[in-house]
């Protein structure tokens, strides 16, 4: 089956100039600026501006290199590919990555997906795509810490546990396959449900969510509290059930069986405890023709609007932003942490969230154009033939401007490098293969039972 799909698209090309140029379009100067003017305080804007430092770490991103003072050292020798050259000493830049807010790189991040949402399609999720007309968005709705760092730090030598940086929050576009919002904290300890309320609370205040929408997550964040919290915003949820929710049935409305599934639908109220919010929810229990049952609550509570089939269907796709996740921290490696400050955690990790979105709408349209499915595409190969691409256009880009300078009295067109060989790749070698029935187990290191947040040890 993998050699007949790589025979069909072996002779497709696929270029990937695109997703640079979206990148590089969208991700400019005036929008630096822009979010420089509306969120300082105090802050000036001297040889290492916003404008460079969000170009600098949208590179290191990208590149990937062995340590940040080798990327700064090929920055002041004005070997930077995409970030301008910076007369500035080493010293300075750390000093101004722990001295900025990382507010300024959330207000560009936030800039950023505004501007490519009206280019961004939506052709992820197909199955459940009519229900854009019944909800304002569908999004996905999860938070994870991020990877122990080094102890790189003196303060941090003679502490034997896990030093994590901080965690993320994340609210995932289902069908357009983008962040539509994600937010970091740098207390690791902090509660995961009070940063999804904070992250919603500030996703509608910006725009970035409308009311109407459909929120949907694990069981984590089933409880009556968040209902409550969700029916104040004008806001629907669909969750697994926890089994500590105690419910309380009302009305039956559904008890079906079909091609050996059986579904049942109950009208119900939480509220059994003095310490529980009275809520009526409704109830969605499936069982499937090998036994597998899901308990599902939601506070839509009209099946016409949405049904029992589709919330199931939503719920197994919200496995596409533990995906997500894993992109971000395998794919644009996130995992490994360059510098041991929150502030300089959170600049890497708005940065990676940009480059994210960027190659989410690209391969959305490489997939369109090789009539595809967005998610036949490989991430991580889709990358890594990304940032090869990125290596060669901006090397021609740069010998361009220095033949320009050496032939000043000759007028030179400039190569659109679409024809260029490094410009494209076959389709069939960013397809993703088939999943065999040998899974690797991922090792649990029992040193992240003893962890301790770096927030403790830092002062700013």
């Amino acid at each position: 089956m993998g050699t007949k799909r790589e025979s069909d698209f072996s002779k497709r090309q696929a270029s990937l100039l695109p997703a640079l140029k979206l990148l590089t379009t969208h991700l400019t100067q005036e929008l630096c600026k822009a979010v420089f003017q509306k969120v300082r305080l105090a802050e000036r804007d001297r040889k290492w501006s916003l404008t460079a430092l969000v170009m600098f770490w949208t590179e290191v991103v990208i590149r990937a290199p062995q340590s940040l003072t080798q990327a700064l050292q090929e920055v002041a020798a004005g070997m930077g590919r995409l970030t301008p050259s910076v007369e500035a000493t080493t010293e300075a830049f750390f000093e101004k990555c722990k001295a900025m807010r990382p507010d300024f790189f959330l207000g560009v991040l936030e800039g950023f997906i505004r501007s490519i949402l009206p280019v961004s399609r939506c052709t992820f999720s197909a199955d459940t795509s009519s229900l854009l007309k019944r909800f304002g968005a569908v999004v996905i709705l999860d938070g994870s810490r991020l990877e122990a760092i080094r102890h790189r730090l003196k303060i941090l030598w003679d502490q034997r546990a896990v030093i994590l940086p901080g965690c993320i929050t994340a609210l995932y576009d289902l069908h357009r396959g983008i962040l539509r919002r994600l937010e970091f904290c740098r207390d690791a300890a902090a509660g995961e449900i009070r940063r999804a309320e904070q992250l919603l609370e500030n996703a509608m205040a910006a725009g970035a969510l409308v009311a109407g929408s459909l929120i949907v997550a694990d069981r984590y964040y089933c409880t009556a509290q968040f209902f409550q919290f969700l029916g104040r915003m004008n806001l629907f949820g669909v969750f697994r059930r926890k089994r500590s929710l105690h419910l309380r049935k009302q009305r039956r409305l559904r008890k079906s069986r079909r091609n050996g599934v059986r579904i049942e639908e109950w009208l119900v109220v939480t509220g059994l405890s003095p310490k529980t919010p009275i809520v009526t929810l409704r109830w969605i229990r499936i069982r499937l023709p090998r036994r597998q049952v899901f308990e599902i609550l939601t506070n839509v509570l009209d099946p016409q609007r949405l049904s029992a089939e589709e919330a199931l269907t939503l719920y197994r796709d919200r496995w596409s932003i533990e995906r997500m996740l894993y992109d971000l921290k395998v794919v644009l490696n996130l995992n490994r942490i360059y510098a041991a400050n929150t502030n300089a955690v959170a600049m890497q990790v708005y940065a990676s969230a940009i480059v994210y979105c960027a190659l989410r709408v690209a391969q959305s349209q490489v997939a369109q154009d090789a009539q595809l499915a967005p998610d036949q595409i490989s991430s991580h190969k889709f990358f890594c033939r990304f940032t090869a691409v990125a290596g060669y256009y901006w090397m021609a880009e740069r010998y361009f401007i220095r033949v320009c300078e050496r032939n000043r009295r000759v007028r030179i067109f400039k190569p659109t490098w679409t024809g260029e060989a490094f410009a494209s790749v076959n389709v069939a070698d960013i397809l993703c293969e088939s999943r065999t029935s040998v899974r690797r187990k991922r090792r649990f290191c029992k040193a992240r039972r003893r962890w301790k947040s770096l927030s403790r040890f830092q002062t700013s």
